[in-house]
C-alpha cells in the first residue's frame, strides 16, 4: 500500500429537510386543523479513529463526503427522516488542520476516538408548529436549514515511542529491520528511505513503536534532500534514537548536522531527549570507538551507545536505554490518568499543570 501522510478533503453536512403544509381532512371529523409535519435532520459528518491504517491514501482518490439531507415532512404530523450521516475512517495520529493550515480543528489520538466535525442543518417546521388560538389555520412553514461544509486538510503524524533519526545511510533501516518484524527498503545509497516506516520491538519483554523516517541534510529545513516533511511523524515520540555513521569520518559534524535540522524544524524535538547510537561497530576498532565517544563527549551529555544493525552487538543495551525513559512516560501517564478518574468520582476537575507545579519534597 502506497503511503501517503497529508490529503484535502471536501466535507458537507446535509441541509434540513422543509416542513410540510397539511390539513386534516376525514369525513365525520367537524373540525379539522393543520397536521404538517416537521421535516427531518441533516446527516452529519464524522471522523473517527481506526486501527489497522497507517496511510492517507484512499483520500486521494476521493476527496468529496456530502452527507444526505433530511427528508420533507408530510401530512398526519409525520415528520422527515434525519439524513444520512458520513463518517471518515482515518488513522490513528491523524490531525485536521484548517484550509490555511493553521488552525488544527481536531486530532485523533485513540483508537475509537469519534468526533462530530459538521452538524447537520435542522429540519423546518410544519404549520402544525405554528397553531395558535388566534391563527387556527397557518399556511406557513419552514425550509430547511443549511448545512455546513468545509474544506480541510487531514495531516497524518504516526504515533510511536521512540524516533529514528540520522543522515542517509546511517543505518536506521537497517536497525528498524534487525529489532523488529518490520521490512524497509535497505541498500547502499542515500535516500533508500523515502517514507516513514513503524516497527513494534521487543526489550527484555516489553514491548514499544519505533518510527524510521527518511534520512536528513544540511539545510534538509529549506527543503534540500527530502526535506523535513517527515518530521512531523516523530513529534509525538518520547525520545529519539541518533543513529551516527560511525564508519564516517567526522561524527561530530555528522550530529550537529541533524541536531541543527531539529532545531530549524522546531515543534519541540530538539527538546527530546535522545540516545545516540555510533552504529557499525563491526568496521570499526576500539581505539576509533574511544576517540569518537571522546569527541561528541564534548558537545553533548546524551546517552552513548556503541552498536551494530547487522552483527546486533549493542543493540539490545540500546533497546534497554530506550525503553528505561519510554517506561517513565508510560507510569507518569498513568497516574495521571487515575488521578483524573479520582476527581471525576469526586466532582472535581483536575488539572495537570497544577500538579506539576507543586514543589517536591521527599516523603
Amino acid at each position: 500500500m502506497k503511503f501517503l501522510d497529508e490529503a484535502k478533503v471536501y466535507m458537507k453536512s446535509g441541509w434540513g429537510g422543509p416542513g410540510s403544509v397539511s390539513f386534516r381532512r376525514e369525513k365525520y371529523i367537524e373540525f379539522g386543523g393543520p397536521n404538517g409535519g416537521n421535516g427531518g435532520r441533516g446527516g452529519d459528518v464524522f471522523i473517527e479513529a481506526v486501527p489497522g491504517l497507517n496511510t492517507l491514501i484512499d483520500y486521494r482518490y476521493k476527496q468529496h463526503f456530502k452527507a444526505r439531507r433530511g427528508n420533507p415532512g408530510a401530512g398526519r404530523d409525520m415528520n422527515g427522516a434525519n439524513g444520512e450521516s458520513v463518517t471518515l475512517k482515518l488513522p490513528v495520529g491523524t490531525q485536521i488542520l484548517s484550509e490555511d493550515k493553521e488552525t488544527v480543528l481536531a486530532d485523533l489520538t485513540e483508537v475509537g476516538q469519534k468526533i462530530c466535525l459538521l452538524r447537520g442543518g435542522d429540519g423546518g417546521r410544519g404549520n402544525t408548529a405554528f397553531k395558535t388560538p388566534t391563527n387556527r389555520a397557518p399556511r406557513k412553514s419552514e425550509p430547511g436549514w443549511p448545512g455546513q461544509e468545509l474544506w480541510v486538510w487531514l495531516r497524518l503524524k504516526l504515533i510511536a515511542d521512540a524516533g529514528l533519526v540520522g543522515l542517509p545511510n546511517a543505518g536506521k533501516s537497517t536497525f528498524l529491520s534487525a529489532t523488529s518484524n518490520a521490512k524497509p527498503k535497505i541498500a547502499d545509497y542515500e535516500f533508500t528511505t523515502i517514507h516513514p516506516n513503524l516497527g513494534v520491538v521487543n526489550s527484555d519483554g516489553n514491548e514499544f513503536v519505533i518510527a524510521d523516517i527518511p534520512g536528513l541534510i544540511e539545510g534538509a529545513h529549506e527543503g534540500k534532500g527530502i526535506g523535513t516533511r517527515f518530521l512531523g511523524h516523530i513529534e509525538r515520540t518520547r525520545i529519539l534514537l541518533h543513529l551516527i555513521d560511525g564508519s564516517a569520518e567526522k561524527v561530530v559534524e555528522s550530529y550537529k548536522v541533524v541536531r541543527e535540522e531539529l532545531e530549524a524544524y522546531g515543534a519541540g524535538l530538539a527538546d527530546k531527549p535522545e540516545v545516540i547510537g555510533i552504529n557499525k561497530a563491526d568496521a570499526l576498532i576500539p581505539e576509533i570507538i574511544d576517540e569518537m565517544i571522546e569527541e561528541l563527549r564534548e558537545v553533548t551529555d546524551s546517552p552513548i551507545v556503541v552498536l551494530s544493525g547487522i552483527s546486533g552487538e549493542g543493540v539490545d543495551k540500546a533497546l534497554r536505554v530506550l525503553y528505561s525513559e519510554i517506561d517513565q512516560y508510560r507510569v507518569k501517564e498513568k497516574e495521571e490518568a487515575e488521578a483524573i478518574l479520582e476527581a471525576e468520582e469526586k466532582g472535581e476537575a483536575y488539572d495537570a499543570a497544577e500538579e506539576i507545579a507543586k514543589p517536591w519534597s521527599p516523603v
